[in-house]
């Protein structure tokens, strides 16, 4: 779940854009002072994963505290084409003018749950993570969606794991001199993921005993060799350009973890339809 002030501010910024100073001037005109009360039907239109429930309601909830909105699935729950997924009631105007709001950003985050959950099933055993890449004020959002896929969350800013990358240590002359200076700063406080190009790299990682290794970009082949060469000292994240055939193929390679932007950075939206009741 994610903190309703968050949800206010992303709900109050959809609700800018859409009213400004005039309001929504189709609906205001066709329903004037609001008569007429209705029941829509939010259907699923594709087979996925639910996200976003919470913020569905929320939406209807600003709009008008009278409405009610009822769901029939929980976040997580795996949806299937043609499923009434919740029931909204009261106000048609109401409605109408938080319909596509609403319908915004559940289906955005049932997008990314769903395909969270397409590599879930395919790395299995092997974990898959989020990255950050992210959009701005969506972060808490979309880690939570990908959550609710079976995916796990990396570290969800840059307060709270330490992660070496290639522009660290290539700008300090190398990982060791890296790692020292944040050991330096920071002790124990935080785990220490260090990024590797190469078997140099990783060698030079494991003399370090970090927490955790990237394998950054490299194919598969290397990888499975990289595994040998860890041989379980730490943990180990494969990165860059997975796919569902790629992830498919690794996972019984002994790695640990998969970061897959495309998670978050590429969402095809689940497909909803909220219906008037007849």
């Amino acid at each position: 779940m994610v903190c309703t002030e968050e949800i206010d501010r992303l709900i109050d910024i959809a609700f800018y854009e859409d009213f400004a100073e005039s309001g929504d001037v189709t609906t205001d005109a066709i329903f004037p002072n609001g008569l007429g009360d209705g029941t829509y039907m939010l259907k699923a239109k594709s087979d996925g994963v639910l996200c976003g429930r919470q913020i569905f309601e929320r939406v209807f909830n600003k709009i008008d505290p009278l409405l009610k909105v009822s769901f029939s699935y929980s976040d997580s729950d795996v949806l299937s084409y043609g499923d009434i997924v919740a029931v909204v009631e009261g106000k048609i105007s109401s409605i109408l003018k938080g319909e596509r709001t609403a319908l915004n950003f559940i289906s955005y985050l049932s997008g990314i749950a769903t395909r969270t959950n397409d590599f879930v099933k395919a790395a299995a055993p092997v974990k898959i993570l989020d990255t950050r890449k992210t959009l701005p004020g969506y972060r808490h959002l979309a880690k939570y969606a990908v959550t609710c896929g079976g995916a796990v969350n990396h570290r969800i800013g840059l307060h709270d794991m330490v992660m070496i990358k290639d522009n660290h240590s290539d700008g300090v002359g190398g990982i060791t001199e890296a790692v020292k200076r944040v050991r330096e700063k920071w002790g124990n406080k935080y785990k220490i993921e260090v990024e590797t190009r190469n078997f140099a790299e990783i060698e030079e990682a494991l003399q370090l005993n970090v927490d955790r290794i990237m394998l950054d970009n490299m194919d598969n082949q290397t990888m499975l060799e990289a595994v040998k060469l860890i041989n379980k000292k730490t943990e180990i994240e494969a990165s860059g350009n997975m796919t569902l055939e790629r992830v498919k193929e690794l996972a019984t390679s002994g790695i640990d973890y998969i970061s897959v932007g495309e998670l978050t950075h590429t969402v095809k939206i689940f497909d909803f339809s909220l219906i008037k009741h007849k």
